[in-house]
């Protein structure tokens, strides 16, 4: 085993040392505490990271990830530096932090891991996604990155991710998932995704059950969020990549 080697194993264990709430038992997620404040705390520790550039911030149940991906290609072939970060990785770990496509070094990957050591110490009961999260964050700024996609690990309102205040709150389909911590009802669990909404921010949404639609134009209307619905307000026809644009629901503020 190389000395990188070596050394990036001894940062994912440093990592796996913390809590981690994604190998918990859905009993166990409920009684997880939830809150963003130390997430806050460990951000202002490292500067602020999130800061440097403009984000899309995207939830939802299903097609996340994917739409993660595609905005981020997109933004890159407009000529954007850009970031992305997801979770969980497919085969190794620092595939949640990628950069124009490619994922982070391994290499880069323990000069973050050292460099967020003292901050981290400085706070309490920290979380393995809270660490992850703050990395991506500071990958991104460390490495000149002018835009950046953030695909939400669980739920929106209380998830790590939620710190940030993008240029454009995206949320994809809805079903019901991890109802134990977000809820046992579509509306519940809407709330909880449109918890990323943002004072002002514009809102773009997949097709949603009434259900779960109705909580979604509620929580963008009282945050004075233009709400755009993708099959309504942009249509899109098969095989032919045509489509048409409306105005933003006349019922949310532009």
């Amino acid at each position: 085993m190389t000395s990188t080697e070596t050394a990036y194993n001894q940062a994912l264990d440093y990592l796996y040392s913390f809590v981690d709430y994604s190998l918990k038992h859905s009993s166990e997620l409920a009684k997880a505490e939830f809150n963003l404040d130390r997430m806050f705390a460990l951000m202002e520790e490292l500067g602020d990271p999130q800061m440097k550039y403009p984000i899309i911030h995207v939830a939802g149940t299903k097609g996340k990830g994917s739409v993660s991906a595609l905005c981020a290609s997109a933004l890159q072939a407009a000529g954007y530096k850009v970031g992305l970060y997801t979770s969980p990785h497919l085969l190794d770990f620092y595939e949640r932090i990628q950069i124009n496509g490619e994922p982070i070094s391994r290499e880069f990957m323990v000069e973050l891991v050292d460099e967020i050591k003292p901050a981290v110490a400085k706070i309490p009961k920290l979380t393995t996604f809270e660490i992850t999260t703050a990395l991506g964050f500071l990958a991104f700024a460390k490495q000149g990155c002018n835009a950046a996609v953030i695909e939400v690990g669980l739920g929106g309102r209380l998830d790590a991710t939620n710190i940030v205040t993008p240029r454009v709150s995206v949320i994809t389909s809805l079903s019901y998932d991890h109802m134990a911590v977000l809820g046992d009802t579509l509306a519940k669990i809407a709330g909880e995704k449109a918890g990323i909404i943002k004072r002002g921010v514009p809102v773009v949404s997949s097709s949603q059950k009434e259900e779960a639609l109705e909580v979604l134009e509620r929580v963008a209307k009282l945050e004075d969020s233009s709400f755009t619905l993708v099959g309504k307000d942009i249509r899109t026809y098969p095989n032919t990549g045509a489509r048409t644009f409306s105005p933003p629901n006349k019922r949310t503020k532009v």
